[in-house]
């Protein structure tokens, strides 16, 4: 146990500190989306081979149980819209519907495929593969968390800029809240799709996208 649990102690950091910083180094933000799918199918085949006997899909597409906690995603979803508006328009007045004026079929696109190819992957990297691998080195989910937040905030560092590491945190520890609460990748993968199409239909999506990288 010793021994699986400081491999999972190194995989961890590689995985959540050192791989980020080493995109930042070597100046690699624009290939990201190919690393998250590199990371995701690592960490998938890691749950098939480990963890298979934790069913993906047993709790994902119960959605009438979680009724109540999806009412609140809804809830809270939009208390964040309006915060997120008022703070693009005082502090970057000049992307506040941005995507809208220089490409609007671009702002389509992401809507349609950001949940399937960008959500579901770090979902399912920062919550369903997390809190499975990870249980035995935290003694409470409060403190996975926890962790996968400051995780999937560490995360952002790649677009070198301040605006997505604070978001990052905000919603990183909203979705692993989720997660902790329902066991749900397609419910905490919702959650994340309507921040990050809300991000780049404000506007705020270029600072996650690395468009301030180039600058």
């Amino acid at each position: 146990m010793l021994e699986k649990n400081i491999l999972k102690i190194i995989e961890i950091l590689i995985l959540g500190f050192i791989f980020p910083i080493f995109i930042v180094f070597f100046s690699l933000s624009n290939y990201i989306l190919i690393f998250l799918w590199i990371i995701f199918l690592y960490s998938l085949v890691i749950y098939l081979v480990f963890y298979k006997e934790n069913n993906i899909f047993k709790n994902s597409f119960k959605l009438i149980k979680y009724k109540k906690y999806f009412l609140i995603i809804i809830i809270r979803w939009l208390l964040a819209l309006i915060l997120l508006y008022y703070f693009t328009k005082f502090f970057f007045p000049e992307k506040l519907f941005s995507l809208q004026r220089d490409n609007n079929s671009l702002l389509y696109k992401i809507i349609i495929f950001y949940p399937i190819f960008s959500a579901l992957p770090q979902e399912f990297i920062f919550c369903t593969f997390f809190f499975n691998r990870y249980k035995s080195l935290f003694r409470n989910e409060k403190k996975m968390i926890f962790m996968s937040s400051i995780i999937f905030c560490f995360a952002h560092i790649f677009v070198i800029n301040w605006v997505a590491p604070l978001l990052g945190i905000f919603g990183g520890f909203l979705f692993a809240l989720t997660y902790s609460r329902t066991k749900s990748l397609i419910l905490v993968s919702f959650e994340h799709a309507l921040y990050g199409n809300t991000l780049f239909f404000l506007g705020l999506g270029w600072f996650f996208w690395g468009g301030s990288v180039g600058n």
